[in-house]
């Protein structure tokens, strides 16, 4: 079996390691960094915008550091082992087709969520973008969304998660389970969830036909720059 393919059948971790992880996205980030920091935060920048983009940087370093620590320093594993890796010329093709295909799907479940719930794909912080239509908090945003939140986001649910099942659980149930993980971590944006699930399943998917998490990085972060986009000129 070749090196590159070995990641599908083996994980170097334990159900410790696992479960820590599992701890400190659902304990500390949500319980702590957003429940506690973020709020912080809003009243020290009275901005929901600015809030949540220092809140996601605050995540991104908790979940980076948790993944180092945790995860590859002990082992002494390089970020490859999570899927830091270069992928073939030919699977661009395949990036810009999961690119459209997620932006097709997730549109449909918006509407369709929007016509049966009556709610809208809006929060906080894409309110108080489309009040501050400027540049920076444009910026802001598609730094925060389209660049830092895939970073660790795939490196986390994919790289790891992902991996960690799929060796266990195989292809099908790896990529439900670590969607539903990737979902529940989006509390408390309740309207989103749906939209996230899909993104968590083709993300999931890239991972596995690539072997890198960098395609899911590219579809991940496309897709939530088109989203802020169409937020501000919507």
């Amino acid at each position: 079996m070749k090196r590159t393919s070995l990641w599908k059948t083996t994980a170097p971790w334990s159900w410790r390691e696992f479960v820590f992880l599992l701890l400190l996205e659902f304990v500390f980030v949500i319980a702590v960094v957003k429940h506690g920091v973020q709020s912080l935060y809003l009243s020290w920048l009275g901005n929901p915008l600015y809030a949540g983009t220092l809140t996601g940087f605050t995540i991104a370093i908790v979940l980076l550091a948790g993944l180092y620590f945790i995860a590859l320093r002990p082992h002494r594993l390089p970020w490859a082992e999570i899927g830091l890796r270069r992928f073939p010329v030919k699977d661009w093709w395949r990036i810009l087709l999961w690119i459209l295909v997620l932006i097709v799907l997730s549109a449909a479940v918006m509407l369709l969520t929007i016509s049966l719930l009556g709610n809208t794909v809006d929060n906080s912080k894409t309110e108080s973008l489309r009040q501050n239509v400027t540049w920076f908090p444009v910026l802001i945003a598609i730094i925060t969304a389209g660049v830092i939140s895939p970073l660790y986001e795939d490196l986390f649910y994919r790289g790891f998660m992902y991996r960690w099942l799929r060796a266990r659980v195989g292809i099908g149930w790896g990529i439900m389970i670590s969607s539903i993980i990737f979902t529940a971590a989006h509390y408390p944006t309740l309207n989103a969830m749906p939209v996230n699930f899909i993104a968590g399943v083709i993300l999931a998917w890239a991972y596995e036909r690539t072997g890198s998490v960098v395609p899911a990085m590219i579809i991940h972060g496309v897709t939530n720059t088109i989203a802020i986009l169409l937020t501000v000129t919507g």
